[in-house]
């Protein structure tokens, strides 16, 4: 998941399709269910760490799978806030 875009570098987010039966405070899970699921590209369940943030290169992405809808963007914020303590 990118949280930001530079120049030369992007902030990405770790998403996996294991969903741990607990979820940290800081993880966002994503359902099929979800209103907003089909535009986020992912096949099943899937969880986004925000514990787990890097800055990388944008040369080294090779492809982007899709996007969050409002809903979930808004939860990644918030936790991304709290988290920060911003």
């Amino acid at each position: 998941m990118v949280i930001h875009e530079g120049e030369e570098d992007v902030v990405v987010a770790f998403i996996s399709s294991k969903v741990p039966p607990k979820l940290l405070e800081t993880d966002v899970l994503i359902r099929k269910s979800d209103a907003g699921f089909k535009r986020t590209g992912l096949k099943v369940d899937s969880v986004i760490r925000l514990d787990k943030i890097a800055t990388i290169l944008k040369d080294l992405v090779l492809g982007e799978l899709g996007e969050l809808d409002e809903e979930l963007r808004k939860e990644v914020n918030q936790k991304l806030k709290k988290m920060l303590e911003l």
